[in-house]
């Protein structure tokens, strides 16, 4: 009878996904030493892996990935006659190129980037209707972030000045659309306590069960 053996005592699974009785069927597969045994049992285990990943049976290349994963298994040292290219370590242990985020540091920053972009976009755009009417929806959502921020209330003349600075004096509002939206109605449309329902919902009162009352 084996002695017991702890998980900490034996190799690491290099897919653990497979199990321990996979990986000691490949090391098996390693130690044959006719390469004609040798295919049969990579076919044979490659089988085993397939029965294993049924729902994957519909994903292209499938029959390519499971062949890259007994190369894997094996610590790339199969040498077999494998119908596919051999998967390169180099590759595999390649790191991916670092993410660049964009590093803006906008003076008011409850507006965000959007705002900002949108106001860049309004910039470029030929005086008219469209763009008066542009403006007005920048500036009605500018008094919108900002009423989140602030969570009071804001002059109009505050948000005309922020769009004058951030648009480097070129933008102003119709002044045939004005007023903004006013305060309460952004106010109304908020949750109270940012996960609650919003208070111009209706909210169904609950309904009483008075069989469920303390009788005394």
């Amino acid at each position: 009878m084996e002695a017991l053996q702890y998980n900490s005592e034996r190799t690491p699974l290099i897919i653990p996904e497979y199990g321990r009785h996979l990986h000691i069927m490949v090391d098996q597969m390693l130690a044959t030493e006719d390469r004609e045994e040798r295919n049969k049992k990579a076919k044979a285990i490659i089988g085993v892996m397939g029965n294993l990943n049924p729902h994957l049976r519909d994903v292209p290349d499938f029959q390519h990935k499971l062949w890259d994963q007994l190369f894997i298994m094996s610590d790339f040292n199969l040498d077999v006659d494998c119908p596919y290219e051999k998967p390169l370590r180099e590759l595999l242990e390649e790191r991916p190129q670092p993410l660049t985020y964009p590093q803006n540091f906008p003076k008011y920053r409850f507006y965000g980037n959007n705002i900002k972009s949108m106001i860049d976009v309004a910039r470029n755009w030929e005086a008219g209707e469209m763009k008066d009417a542009l403006v007005f929806n920048i500036a009605n959502h500018m008094k919108k972030c900002y009423l989140s921020w602030n969570k009071d209330t804001v002059d109009d003349e505050v948000i005309f000045n922020h769009l004058s600075e951030l648009s480097e004096k070129t933008l102003t509002v119709n002044p045939e659309h004005l007023p903004l939206t006013e305060t309460a109605e952004f106010l109304k449309s908020k949750p109270k306590n940012g996960n609650g329902p919003k208070s111009n919902q209706m909210i169904k009162p609950k309904k009483i069960n008075r069989n469920n009352r303390k009788r005394y």
